[in-house]
């Protein structure tokens, strides 16, 4: 199941930059549009809000047959009975969310470098989310990974690349020739009026410069 996971068009969510009326219409809506992947990220809500939302959220995932990831918090995970977890260089260290999640969750965790890409790797990672590649407003303190970084991480990495940090159809074209497996958008689909054709545009657009049918 892991293996054949798409990861072409993986959807983060933001409720503070998004234009539809509620995370679940914004996912039910960018679903629609092609994305392949959903995390649901939650920086600022209470645990119960968090899980509430999380609830609601899986439904429509589940309904749609797209795997559902949660950021940061294994426990929300476990409670939905989501797909996965993804984690950053701060969070939990990835062999206890594992402990935690079991064999079969999808665990993917944020890397800037080919030293941590390499650690999360031998770590038991799934997928790795590589950035920010671009400064972005929902990272106001991120570290940029440049270009060539990120082809040395696909050199030596062969578990999935998803890009995130400023993606959108202006930048996308720029990762034509290296082989990441998909791209991480927030604010190009949460933040349009149209979710479903903002994530239409961008899936196509990728497959196009990746070569992808």
């Amino acid at each position: 199941m892991k293996s054949n996971i798409d990861y072409s068009l993986y959807l983060v969510t933001d409720r503070k930059l998004m234009a539809a009326n509620s995370i679940e219409e914004c996912v039910e809506q960018a679903v629609s549009g092609g994305c392949t992947v959903v995390q649901l990220r939650e920086k600022t809500a209470s645990s119960r809000e968090f899980y509430e939302t999380a609830v609601r959220v899986r439904k429509i995932t589940a309904d749609r047959g797209v795997p559902l990831i949660i950021n940061d918090r294994a426990d929300i995970a476990l409670a939905v009975n989501a797909d996965g977890v993804h984690i950053g260089q701060e969070d939990l260290p990835l062999e206890m969310v594992r402990r935690i999640m079991g064999k079969d969750a999808i665990i993917g965790v944020s890397v800037g470098n080919v030293a941590e890409a390499a650690a999360a790797a031998a770590m038991g990672a799934d997928y790795l989310g590589v950035g920010a590649m671009f400064a972005t407003g929902t990272k106001t303190d991120a570290n940029l990974t440049g270009m060539d970084e990120l082809r040395r991480i696909r050199a030596e990495i062969k578990i999935p690349i998803v890009v995130i940090g400023g993606i959108n159809k202006d930048t996308v074209p720029l990762f034509a020739g290296t082989g990441i497996d998909g791209i991480a958008v927030v604010s190009a689909v949460v933040s349009q009026k149209d979710p479903c054709g903002a994530a239409r545009e961008l899936k196509t657009l990728f497959k196009n410069t990746m070569g992808v049918q």
